[in-house]
Parts: C-alpha cells; structure tokens; sequence
C-alpha cells in the first residue's frame, strides 16, 4: 500500500499561504526536490494544481523562465515528471501527465493508496485538511519557518477531531526553518 504524505511550508502562527514571507531559498528547494523525488504520485485539489501547473510546467521550448533561480530547476523537472492526481467537481479536464479524481473522496482517496506502493505526495490545504480529518494521512511533513505571517490560511484549519502526532524525523536548516516529520499515533 502507498503511503499518503503531506507536506508544506507553514510559519511559526500556522500560517499556510505561500506568499506569506515563505519564500524558497536553495536549501529548502533541495529538502522539497528530494521530497518530490521520493514520490511516485503528486494528489492535489483544484486550487493547488492550478497554482503549480503554471509555475512548474515545463516551458514548451524546454528553457525555464528567467524568474526561476538555477537551483530551483531540479524541483521543477521532479514535479513536471510525476503522475498526478487531481480532486476536483468543477475542472472538466486536466492535462500535466494528470487525471482527475472523482466521486467519493475518502473511496477514491483509499483506491489510490491500494494501487502499488511507494508515496503519494500531497499538497495544498483544503484537500489535506479533508483527508487528515478521513483518517488518510500516513505521514505530516511540515517545514516550519521563523516567520509570524499575521494573517492568511492556517495549517489543517477546521479539522473537527485532535490529532495525535508522533515526531519520527527533525531536521534544520541554516534559514532556521525546521522540518519535522510525524505520524499519526495508534
């Protein structure tokens, strides 16, 4: 079975938006791109996919756009390459090496996770925060940034029930942010 892991830059007030003084630098890039790299799926909602989709598709000419810094190429080229899936009512079609995911999410969800193993990499914050209240989560990847945003989304706002988490991996960086890895507990 596929293990479901989320994973997102958040601030020191929970905040989730990435505008929000989360920006990249290369070593955050390069936690990302090995994360990337270790999943064999990406599983977005509409909003996330159509936030990366532009920023991270390849360019048809195959040369990344001036904007992106050289060491945030290999992420690109990681997300560009994998399968995606995409929860969405409203989307009639995605291209992207994806596919929507309708139906029932929880149903849907579990059929991904049954179909081989490896890691199935999810982002965004509305779909996680349906799936982590499912009881879909394998494992919470959170890079947490010394930064207080003050305002935006926050990290698995509404979830109805408390999760209970263990630590299983730390890991800092020179920026300060910390990366922490849970699992649920039994």
């Amino acid at each position: 079975m596929r293990t479901l892991r989320y994973g997102i830059n958040v601030t020191l007030d929970g905040c989730v938006h990435h505008e929000e003084g989360l920006p990249p630098d290369e070593e955050s890039m390069a936690f990302w791109t090995a994360e990337m790299e270790r999943a064999d799926a990406l599983l977005y909602g509409r909003v996330t996919y159509q936030l990366m989709e532009p920023a991270w598709r390849r360019p048809d000419d195959g040369v990344w756009p001036d904007w992106m810094e050289p060491w945030e190429h290999p992420f690109a080229e990681a997300i560009h390459a994998k399968r995606k899936h995409v929860v969405s009512s409203t989307l009639e079609s995605v291209d992207w090496n994806a596919e929507l995911v309708r139906g029932d999410l929880a149903d849907a969800v579990r059929h991904l996770k049954e179909d081989g193993d490896g890691v199935i990499a999810l982002g965004g914050v509305t779909l996680p925060t349906a799936l982590a209240g499912l009881g879909l989560i394998d494992e919470y990847v959170f890079v947490t940034h010394p930064v207080v945003a003050g305002r935006g989304p926050t990290l698995l706002a509404g979830v109805r029930e408390t999760l209970r988490l263990e630590l299983v991996d730390r890991r800092e960086f020179a920026s300060g942010a910390v990366a922490s890895t849970y699992r649920p507990v039994a």
